[in-house]
């Protein structure tokens, strides 16, 4: 290895794992993200944080070699603890300051809360650090699925009928949430707020099985939606950009696994449970109403750097509809966004060399900010 060549590099640290229960997705798409890094522009450190919140550096081979199942997916805790501390200019090491290199940009890899919902985001930005995708705040709106949903009404892109039920309501008075809920249709999905991957999502087919959804979907959130289910096939999008963001070929999630929507299982698990057609089986112009209502949700939310955003096309009416954002989509073996840039004639490495490039641009914008 030559020190002066490396030193010319950037150095990306990787940062992955996390305190959510997407912990273990988060470790499958760190194992992608490095495999795509273009080893001639860049230099990994991999940083791993684990359950209970400790930042550790790790290996690569400690990374590569762990099993592949998700449910049985364990971080490595051998490394040393890390303190961190406010980084560059601040005369205290840091892991986001380090001298043998000129620059360095953070590539989080944390799915859900306390990675992707602008947690993380507003310490990098405290440590003057270039990080990929959106800011704090970006990553805060899109995190919280109901207030996602009261932006994405205002700027005119239709979503489907919610109602929000808060814990301490749901404690207070249960059978008037329930009987409210009746205005929505069956069959409706109970989910969190704040949460991604499935977790905690529930299909509820009649009304004596909503109590029991509500109740579970509080054990991730003190804030959670239900929603009116719609007879549709699920449309994805890729947006990739910072001002100006550009949409790959949309594509769709084929669930076939016995749960009858696309959850943890069918995403991650099950290796039947889902398959994707790339691109979508859609007419040209359908194509372009998705891209153009994606990269006009992804402007209004505040987003930046790279979301997977999801769809509804309603199979009777045609009906489009806006599902959810994903800031910190999956890069999995198995993730569709990585997926749909490769199918756009963008490879893998090419997608993580312009993650970090467009990390750099406004990284540079708000440095020379007055």
């Amino acid at each position: 290895m030559n020190a002066a060549t490396d030193r010319k590099k950037i150095r990306v640290v990787l940062l992955f794992g996390g305190q959510s229960s997407e912990h273990e997705v988060s470790l499958l798409s760190a194992r992608n993200v490095l495999a795509a890094l273009d080893r001639n522009r860049f230099v990994p450190q991999l940083v791993a944080i684990d359950k209970e919140g400790i930042w550790r550096t790790t290996t690569e081979d400690q990374l590569v070699t762990a099993v592949g199942n998700p449910k049985l997916l364990k971080l490595s805790t051998s490394g040393p603890p890390l303190l961190v501390p406010p980084g560059p200019g601040s005369g205290i090491p840091s892991i986001f300051d380090d001298p043998n290199y000129t620059e360095t940009v953070v590539f989080p890899v944390l799915h859900g809360s306390h990675g992707e919902d602008g947690t993380v985001q507003g310490l990098l930005e405290l440590a003057n650090v270039a990080y990929v995708g959106s800011s704090h705040l970006g990553s805060a709106i899109a995190m919280d699925k109901d207030v996602t949903k009261r932006l994405l009404v205002h700027a005119g892109i239709p979503v489907v009928p919610w109602q929000i039920v808060r814990a301490r309501d749901f404690a207070d008075a249960p059978q008037a949430i329930l009987q409210a809920a009746a205005a929505l249709s069956y069959p409706m999905f109970v989910k969190p707020a704040n949460a991604g991957s499935s977790v905690g999502v529930h299909k509820v087919k009649q009304s004596s099985e909503l109590s029991a959804a509500i109740t579970d979907a509080l054990l991730h959130d003190d804030k959670i939606l239900i929603e009116s289910g719609v007879d549709a096939r699920e449309i994805e999008c890729a947006v990739l950009g910072n001002d100006r963001p550009m949409v790959a070929v949309p594509g769709e999630i084929v669930v076939t696994h016995p749960d009858g929507f696309y959850s943890y299982d069918a995403k991650y698990v099950d290796a039947s449970g889902s398959h994707v057609e790339l691109p979508a089986k859609i007419s040209a112009e359908t194509a372009e109403q998705f891209k153009q209502m994606a990269a006009k949700a992804f402007v209004a939310l505040e987003l930046s750097g790279l979301a997977r955003i999801d769809f509804f096309l309603d199979r009777k009416t045609g009906a489009v509809f806006l599902n959810e954002v994903n800031t910190i989509p999956g890069f999995t073996a198995i993730s569709m966004y990585p997926k749909m840039w490769e199918a756009s004639g963008v490879p893998q490495i090419e997608l993580i060399s312009r993650l970090v490039d467009l990390a750099r641009e406004r990284h540079g914008r708000r440095r020379n900010r007055s």
